[in-house]
């Protein structure tokens, strides 16, 4: 099977590369080394699968239309992993006209490719904070997600709907999977986790925004990519499925972990809360786990430590 990865050299896309040549597929891994945090980041995770005759790596945009022509049409495609995207909630509120242009009408461009070319089937990468803050917990998939709170969730919104006219439309076979905060290795330096572990490693303050109290559902990567490879294998129509361990940690339980694991005192700098953040995520992955055979396998300690590993090993 040839699968085209949008976003391949990121924290999940490289990941998933990583198990995609292992099962035998072709791959083709399209990424444009977004600035938004440094390039041999990205140059490292590809680093190993770039020698690879199974993988062949682009740089590009996606919402370059010429290029995506050229791509498609040398290329038999099976499916479209399309992970690519401007991440980050709080830059989307001071950037919300680049995050609709790379999410919404990037995403659009790789729905036309695929019509052009009679290619069908792809996984779209959405996200938890479509939900808002006003879905009833554990947030199942039937949930109404009519009330987005940043321009980023907006645009995962806007995108699905995109995904479910195209499967209306076209007969195209989309399943969104709306990840719950993913981490471990490679996980970008931006965000929580592997920030505040190279804070604490360093000595440093963390910016500590509000009382601690909001949680997440932590989603270790390796369940992810079981996750997003399990339903590839599942598309039919169009579909949402939650991508979740389903249990909820705090701000304060986080860092009570990783100072427990790294054996380090924290120093916290407390801040205001800020806009765009929702106060609690929690999947229900009941649907998942029916339709899709998802298990997530690694509880918070665990994927804690799995991490660790890889953080001293860079560090």
């Amino acid at each position: 099977m040839t699968i085209l990865v949008t976003g391949g050299a990121g924290f999940i896309g490289s990941n998933l590369i990583d198990q995609l040549t292992l099962e035998g597929h072709k791959v083709i891994c399209l990424d444009n080394f977004d600035t938004f945090y440094e390039r041999s980041i990205k140059e490292a995770n590809i680093f190993e699968f770039s020698k690879s005759d199974s993988v062949e790596v682009l740089e590009g945009d996606i919402r370059d239309r010429e290029l995506l022509g050229r791509i498609f049409g040398g290329n038999k495609i099976d499916l479209v992993i399309h992970l690519a995207a401007k991440a980050g909630v709080r830059p989307s509120i001071s950037h919300p006209h680049d995050y609709y242009d790379v999410n919404t009408i990037g995403t659009l461009a790789i729905l036309e490719a695929m019509k052009k070319h009679s290619v069908s089937k792809m996984i779209f990468a959405s996200s938890s904070s479509v939900y808002g803050n006003h879905t009833p917990i554990p947030f199942s998939e039937d949930a109404i997600v009519d009330a987005p709170i940043s321009p980023y969730a907006a645009t995962k919104r806007s995108a699905e709907l995109m995904c479910h006219v195209y499967c209306m439309l076209h007969k195209f076979d989309i399943s969104c999977l709306r990840f719950f905060t993913v981490y471990g290795p490679r996980q970008r330096p931006d965000l929580a986790i592997h920030k505040f572990t190279k804070l604490i490693y360093e000595g440093k303050a963390i910016p500590f925004f509000g009382d601690g109290d909001t949680a997440r559902d932590y989603t270790y990567i390796d369940d992810v990519v079981a996750g997003i490879i399990n339903a590839a294998k599942f598309l039919k129509g169009y579909n949402v499925y939650n991508i979740g361990e389903s249990k909820i940690t705090s701000l304060n339980e986080l860092l009570e972990i990783l100072s427990n694991e790294m054996n380090k005192k924290v120093i916290v700098d407390r801040l205001p809360f800020q806009e765009g953040d929702v106060q609690v995520t929690c999947a229900d992955v009941s649907k998942s786990k029916r339709e899709i055979n998802y298990n997530p396998s690694i509880d918070m300690p665990e994927g804690i430590r799995r991490f660790l590993i890889w953080f001293y090993a860079q560090y």
